[in-house]
């Protein structure tokens, strides 16, 4: 079953058409949330990010859309799928209504759920290769379109056919001054030593919720020190390990970026201090 703004439809039903404006201009935006027995892993920030990007893009916010009310339709949607007792990944598209061309004549806005399975209630560690390239084909901006989940994901779909094309399992995205920013599906962390570096918000990286959370608990963990700044390239083949946050995966462990191997043991000791922070949500 899908939610469409506030009915729940029989996947496969035609609710959209060729005017839909997320189709047409990438008018949209998009929170991609893990649930767990009904629970809504970090649903405030993730609300939270849905407002702000929606200011940034002008969408209208209606009244209704309240973090209570929103909440409730994601977990009728689970409901409706049979998922509320298990692991789940849900989508929360947001779209402004038809009319217009490039400048939009609709003051109104629509928004889709759907949910689907997880295989695991927990944030695991994978012990399979993950290897990394970086894709130098094309470039995002640092400035604020970038921070926001909007539909318009060109670089990094190329990216994923890039990576999928050469047998790697991802690739990491450069903005315009040559820095890496971010992997085509999370966030970027390098360790050296005792320091945990990842980029900030200003390079034009995702604004990402999972970021946001391990960069909390980075701060409580007096062995580890935090910096928030530009990575070039060069430091990738000087850190002792690499990992890409998102909500879905938790933390996922870089083995390999060209000649460099990457060990996963600072990964490992941060992935069970955030399930054990997710238990206490």
């Amino acid at each position: 079953m899908v939610n469409f703004n506030g009915r729940l439809l029989e996947k496969g039903t035609a609710f959209l058409d060729e005017s839909n404006r997320g189709l047409r201009y990438g008018d949209a935006l998009f929170e991609t949330i893990r649930v767990v027995n009904s629970k809504i892993f970090f649903w405030e920030p993730h609300y939270l990010r849905l407002m702000a990007s929606m200011r940034i893009m002008r969408l209208p916010i209606p009244m209704h859309f309240t973090m209570e009310q929103l909440g409730e339709e994601i977990l009728q949607t689970l409901k409706a799928n049979s998922l509320e007792s298990k692991a789940a990944r849900v989508r929360l598209t947001v779209f402004r209504d038809q009319g217009g061309y490039y400048t939009p004549t609709s003051t109104d806005v629509s928004y889709i759920i759907e949910a689907s399975a997880l295989e695991t209630p927990f944030y695991t560690s994978s012990q399979q290769p993950y290897e990394v390239e970086l894709f130098k084909d094309h470039y995002l901006d640092a400035g604020l379109l970038s921070t926001i989940k909007s539909s318009n994901k060109l670089v990094n779909i190329l990216a994923g056919v890039f990576a999928s094309e050469n047998g790697y399992q991802n690739c990491l995205l450069l903005n315009q001054h040559k820095n890496v920013i971010e992997a085509s599906n999370g966030n970027l962390f390098l360790i050296k030593n005792n320091t945990i570096k990842t980029p900030p918000i200003t390079q034009g990286c995702l604004n990402g919720v999972l970021r946001k959370q391990l960069i909390e608990i980075i701060k409580k963990t007096p062995e580890f020190e935090l910096e928030e700044e530009p990575i070039s390239p060069f430091e990738l083949q000087k850190a002792d390990e690499m990992f890409i946050t998102n909500v879905i995966s938790g933390i996922t462990s870089v083995t390999k970026y060209r000649k460099k191997q990457y060990n996963n043991e600072v990964a490992k000791t941060l992935l069970g201090r955030l399930n054990a922070h997710v238990r206490l949500l």
